[in-house]
């Protein structure tokens, strides 16, 4: 199992050499970002973007803000973006090219521990897929996790929603499908729920609506809410949140 094609971007750190990378999923090509460190690898992180097509791309910068020295990142641009093939089905078949990605990774580097990072709609994408893939942890940032909550909410985006999942009292199973909280067990691995209460694109009620839901299934997790900010932090605030991230992934490591 591995990648199909490789090619090397002009994305420079001292520490990690960029890729694009080309795999198969579904007899689809799809492609992502891949950023391996010179060191040995003793982390992967996986990051899940927001957004569809242009909007919300990956972008290197961000991917950059969870790397250390012996840390992998990794971001796949899901079908129908960025020059992969198919089409974007918001979390319905897409949800392969977060899984096929991350078991590339694992059949790879087989000691590494596994963290998750949704934001936004990559949010939900994770929470459907981060049990299947045996992650150590899930950070959810920002993130939509209840997509019946979106489509109440964001009236602005309904047009949207109908047309790549379906309206919900029509298409009441493809909802159900996405319903990701009712996956949430007892042996669920941690959840760490990042939010700002100002966030317009994402409300900090879909932060809680999860919160909810991890104390009544006893699910190890923690919560960081950051007062006065938006779907996009300052810099200060960022800073400090990725320092916190980072405490976060050591101590579910240690608990494993």
């Amino acid at each position: 199992m591995d990648f199909l094609n490789r090619k090397r971007m002009p994305i420079f750190f001292n520490n990690h050499y960029t890729e694009e990378v080309t795999y198969s999923v579904d007899d689809l090509k799809v492609k992502g970002l891949l950023m391996t460190p010179h060191a040995k690898v003793k982390r992967i992180v996986v990051y899940l973007r927001g957004g569809k097509g242009q909007v919300g791309r990956v972008r290197p910068g961000r991917m950059a803000q969870f790397k250390n020295p012996n840390t992998l990142v990794f971001a796949p641009y899901y079908r129908g973006s960025n020059g992969s093939e198919g089409r974007d089905e918001f979390c319905g078949n897409d949800l392969n090219d977060v899984i096929t990605g991350i078991n590339i990774l694992k059949s790879k580097y087989p000691e590494a521990p596994i963290h998750m990072i949704g934001f936004s709609r990559g949010g939900i994408q994770g929470l459907l897929t981060y049990q299947k893939v045996k992650a150590s942890s899930y950070i959810i940032w920002g993130g939509v996790t209840d997509m019946l909550m979106m489509y109440k909410e964001r009236v602005d985006l309904r047009g949207m929603l109908r047309r790549m999942v379906g309206h919900p009292k029509k298409q009441p199973e493809a909802y159900e499908r996405r319903d990701a909280l009712k996956m949430l067990r007892e042996d669920s691995p941690p959840i760490l729920i990042i939010h700002g209460d100002e966030d317009a694109q994402v409300g900090i009620d879909m932060a809680y609506h999860l919160e909810q839901h991890l104390i009544k299934e006893t699910v190890f997790h923690k919560t960081i809410y950051k007062q006065g900010e938006g779907h996009v932090f300052r810099p200060q605030t960022e800073k400090e949140t990725l320092i916190e991230l980072q405490k976060w992934m050591n101590l579910c490591e240690q608990k494993n």
